[in-house]
């Protein structure tokens, strides 16, 4: 069975070929990948995550509003059944953040220069457990 993946860009933020690069990278490591698009809000993301019945959800945020918005997408997933699936970010976020991230319930903080397989594996180790 593929793993469904969903890679979102939240926010204002209109930067995303990270997210593209990694979405492709995903995909070439077999997993099926939904890719929403720019400037999404929790609502929608976690609307297309129900929808499309991912395994994963992929949020890219390099605008600064990681906290509220992680904490606003945990927060609707809890309310909407699906508070079990893993979250994992991306983006330009300072450690201390990251660590709060995790602490809030996000799986993995990626930040610049993770490798593309080292993110794959992590996010297939996570879903297979």
């Amino acid at each position: 069975m593929k793993i469904k993946v969903l890679v979102a860009k939240p926010g204002l933020d209109g930067h995303d070929r990270g997210a593209k690069v990694v979405a492709m990278a995903l995909r070439d490591a077999g997993m099926e990948v939904i890719y929403t698009g720019l400037r999404q809000s929790p609502e929608s993301i976690v609307k297309a995550a129900l929808q499309e019945d991912v395994d994963v959800v992929g949020l890219s945020i390099l605008s600064g509003a990681h906290m509220k918005i992680c904490s606003k997408v945990l927060k609707l997933m809890e309310d909407s059944g699906i508070g079990d699936k893993p979250v994992f970010v991306g983006g330009i976020i300072p450690p201390e953040d990251a660590e709060e991230l995790k602490k809030a319930g996000i799986f993995e903080v990626f930040g610049p220069g993770t490798s593309l397989k080292s993110i794959a594996e992590k996010i297939e180790k996570t879903v297979k457990k």
